[in-house]
């Protein structure tokens, strides 16, 4: 026997949480203007599986989220299964599969719930909201600059309209440090001191690499200066291709949108583990948290993408707050049609489901705005 007392019902594990009123048709709403938007592009939309048997889903790209991956036995087919802790790697396999003979560019769109072993001090949250686009069977800077174009504008939508772009280029530094002949314990110091933004250590740890790394390491911030550093550096190989390649999809972006804030971090290669190309984190002003990410990418075994992912739940944290619907009571008996429409004009209408002394208290206590007098929505004062 113990004296412990029994867990609280409303306990959760770490990292997960109920959304309530009103803030789940907050983000409903949210996810749902992005959508629209992504839409309106001409991005189709796709809705992968919560679950699949794991050899399917953690193959390609989707092996970088192994360890953020939780797995079960399917109880049917006694194979192992994995919830998807990213979307990108299911709608790859959707290009790749079920729509490989659609035609070329291929625009696809999804939103729904990930779920991950764990969060990070930044993003505790397990249970992750996203909202994304892929761009499948091109590669051209135009399409590195249609999925941030379209994500700023999706952004604007929800009320986002000073989001910051940070273009990177994570297979930049591994390119150079492949071809420095460093050795192991020197190249490894040196990839932690870029890591750590540490230039006194690049000094220390990067030989004849040492003054072009801690010139782009400076370089980091508007993308003007960081590309005027590049062309500067007169990268050899792969990382000369690359620095062309984010100069050309800046010069693309701002063609469409010259206001837009764009920031370059040329050696930052933090976090990224399948892109391939220009890749991209977006920030609020005042804000660390991601609003989203993305990049290029292989599509199953050699077919270029690109996407970017948002963030609805920290994208609702950073945009100006959404007003709820006004909620307005239907007194007992009221003609339905009367009641439909105030729904049309936009309230939700809470009806009385038998009459009640007080009309007034009683919309007050299921929390309404208003209530319906005489066919009109009235304000409700403070009882």
């Amino acid at each position: 026997m113990t004296d412990d007392l029994p867990p609280n019902p409303a306990l959760l594990p770490a990292g997960l949480r109920d959304l309530l009123p009103p803030d789940a048709e907050t983000e409903a709403s949210a996810v749902e203007a992005l959508m629209t938007v992504f839409a309106a592009h001409g991005y189709q939309r796709v809705k992968p599986p919560l679950l699949e048997f794991e050899d399917s889903l953690l193959a390609k790209s989707g092996a970088a989220v192994a360890d953020q991956t939780f797995r079960i036995m399917d109880p049917d087919s006694h194979r192992m299964m994995g919830l998807r802790a990213d979307t990108t790697p299911q709608v790859a396999r959707i290009a790749t599969t079920r729509l490989g003979a659609a035609p070329r560019p291929l625009r696809l769109s999804y939103a729904g719930q990930c779920l991950r072993v764990r969060g990070t001090q930044l993003a505790p949250h397990r249970q992750v909201a996203q909202a994304g686009v892929e761009l499948i069977g091109y590669d051209s800077p135009g399409a590195d600059a249609e999925t941030i174009l379209v994500a700023a504008e999706a952004l604007d939508a929800v009320g986002l309209t000073r989001a910051s772009f940070d273009l990177t280029l994570p297979t930049l530094v591994p390119s150079l440090l492949d071809e420095s002949g460093l050795g192991a314990a020197d190249r490894a110091a040196l990839a932690r001191a870029l890591d750590r933004k540490d230039a006194a250590a690049v000094a220390r740890h990067g030989g004849a690499l040492a003054p072009v790394l801690t010139d782009l390491l400076l370089a980091a911030g508007a993308a003007d200066r960081a590309l005027e550093a590049l062309a500067a550096a007169k990268l050899p190989n792969h990382a000369g291709v690359l620095a062309r390649r984010v100069s050309d999809t800046v010069a693309a972006i701002r063609a469409a949108a010259p206001a837009l804030r764009l920031t370059i971090d040329p050696v930052e290669f933090r976090g990224f583990r399948y892109e391939t190309g220009v890749s991209v984190t977006v920030y609020a002003p005042g804000r660390h948290e991601e609003l989203g990410r993305g990049g290029r990418y292989i599509c199953g075994d050699s077919e270029p993408a690109t996407g970017l992912t948002l963030y609805p739940d920290a994208i609702l944290r950073a945009a100006p707050p959404r007003q709820a619907r006004p909620r307005l009571f239907v007194p007992f008996g009221t003609d339905r049609g009367v009641a439909a429409g105030m729904r049309v004009a936009g309230y939700a209408t809470v009806a009385a489901l038998a009459p009640v002394p007080d009309d007034a208290a009683e919309a007050r206590r299921l929390d309404c705005t208003h209530i319906l007098r005489a066919g009109q929505a009235a304000l409700l004062t403070e009882g």
